[in-house]
């Protein structure tokens, strides 16, 4: 395993002084929302930081699932993070094109399933460009294949049957974080059909909220702050939610940089939940 200590963010100079070394592997974990009408791998092909690759949430996800970019299994997801060159031995960095967006459900997964030596491009790709440094099109190199192992992690992770029960009993936080308007149930849901609002006893903390104007991760004390808000005390047990289970990684990755206990992530989140005829759903 390689070293622990790694991350959960590098900046982009560390970056730009460790590119091309044998044991580091860098990830464009670009995803849009539907209604964004963007075309992820295409821009990573177009543009992205040299001697990367592109790491599909949709593509290492539960082919079975009806709902979208569920977890794979350990097995498929050993098989395809070994395709694209990750080792035991590995150092990984995930970027995206947004800033800080997608990019840390990707590093969520691979810590899930064991693999701690990961960290997220602070900045991402905007702040890579923005500060003139090189970037390269076309489709990349094939990879080496690597060795990764992949061993879960279920504390890490919350399925709908956990959420009921959380929900019943009020055991853990739940911290939402998508908008605010769609936890009010004043917007609607960008997948059509899905019933607005939030799980009852869910606190609001939209991902936004936890970045600065250059889409950085704010500093430790500030993500305290804001967490202390939503009734974070470092005690009670967190799960993060959102409309898919990729910004809630966000708020995972806060709390680690915050130095709290990160909890667990609800993969289905409210797409999961809200399509459900018997789970209660509350506006504010």
């Amino acid at each position: 395993m390689a070293d622990g200590n790694f991350g959960p963010l590098v900046s982009t100079e560390w970056l730009a002084g460790e590119l091309g070394k044998p044991d580091l592997v860098v990830f464009d974990c670009t995803f849009y929302l539907p209604t964004e009408k963007r075309d992820a791998p295409a821009e990573f092909r177009d543009a992205h930081i040299p001697g990367a690759r592109f790491f599909d949430i949709e593509e290492i996800a539960d082919p079975e699932s009806d709902l979208p970019h569920m977890l794979p299994t350990a097995a498929r997801f050993q098989k395809l993070v070994r395709a694209l060159g990750v080792s035991a031995s590995s150092r990984v960095v995930f970027y995206d094109q947004k800033g800080i967006f997608s990019v840390a459900r990707g590093w969520w997964m691979l810590r899930l399933f064991g693999h701690d030596a990961v960290a997220v491009l602070d900045g991402g790709l905007p702040k890579w460009r923005a500060e003139g440094r090189p970037v390269e099109s076309g489709e990349p190199a094939p990879a080496q294949p690597g060795d990764l192992v992949a061993d879960f992690r279920a504390t890490r992770l919350r399925g709908i049957g956990d959420m009921k029960a959380i929900v019943a009993d009020g055991s853990a936080l739940v911290l939402d974080a998508r908008g605010k308007g769609r936890f009010d149930g004043t917007a609607p849901e960008p997948r059509p059909g899905l019933p607005a609002g939030h799980m009852p006893g869910a606190a609001s903390v939209p991902f936004t909220d936890l970045l600065a104007p250059d889409q950085t991760l704010l500093p430790p004390a500030a993500l305290r702050a804001r967490f202390a808000a939503a009734g974070v005390d470092g005690t009670r047990p967190v799960v993060t939610s959102c409309g898919t289970g990729v910004s809630a990684c966000v708020l995972t990755l806060g709390l680690a940089r915050a130095g709290l206990p990160e909890g667990a992530v609800y993969d289905g989140s409210w797409t999961e939940w809200a399509g459900r005829p018997e789970t209660p759903k509350v506006t504010s």
